[in-house]
């Protein structure tokens, strides 16, 4: 059984570090990875990432610029509690904002409408300026190769992950 694993940029590459998501993943792009991985740039379009995700994907690998108060271009792999995601407008704010789709509120669009991914890791990376401009800050450019690696190890382990839980075992070449 394959895995569908979905690795998604994020990111405004008119915002300098905000477009690090985007970056990662053009690189990634064209890069051996297992079968049943679909690697895209999602940009802003945060609605239509969670409607990507209602097609069924058993885990998903989101790349993002996520400030932590570290260092510039620091890296992290956060884990979400996909059980404390709260549905889009089940706790009286918005249910979208189409301008302001963070990682948090992708998932919770994908709950409100009756989605959910339980396999999911953020690699995040820590921005340096996302002022209005083209381009990633030194720090967060150099960070970008070893983001590749790491998306790409992410997406792997995610893909075994998802056969695991399936119950299936894989067969011999997977």
């Amino acid at each position: 059984m394959t895995a569908r694993v979905l690795v998604a940029g994020v990111g405004n590459v008119f915002l300098g570090d905000d477009g690090f998501g985007v970056e990662v993943v053009n690189r990634l792009q064209g890069t051996p990875l297992p079968d049943g991985v679909k690697v895209a740039d999602f940009g802003i379009r945060g609605i239509h990432l969670a409607y990507e995700l209602l097609d069924g994907y058993d885990a998903l690998v989101l790349i993002d610029a996520s400030p932590r108060g570290e260092e510039p271009g620091s890296l992290y792999v956060i884990e979400p509690d996909m059980d404390a995601i709260v549905p889009s407008g089940t706790d009286g704010g918005p249910v979208m904002d189409a301008h302001g789709m963070n990682p948090e509120a992708v998932l919770a669009l994908l709950a409100a409408l009756g989605g959910r991914v339980d396999h999911v890791r953020v690699l995040g990376c820590e921005p340096a300026d996302v002022s209005e401009r083209m381009g990633l800050s030194a720090p967060v450019a150099g960070a970008v190769d070893e983001a590749v690696r790491q998306a790409r190890r992410l997406a792997e382990e995610a893909a075994a992950v998802s056969v695991l839980r399936s119950g299936v075992s894989p067969g011999p070449d997977e």
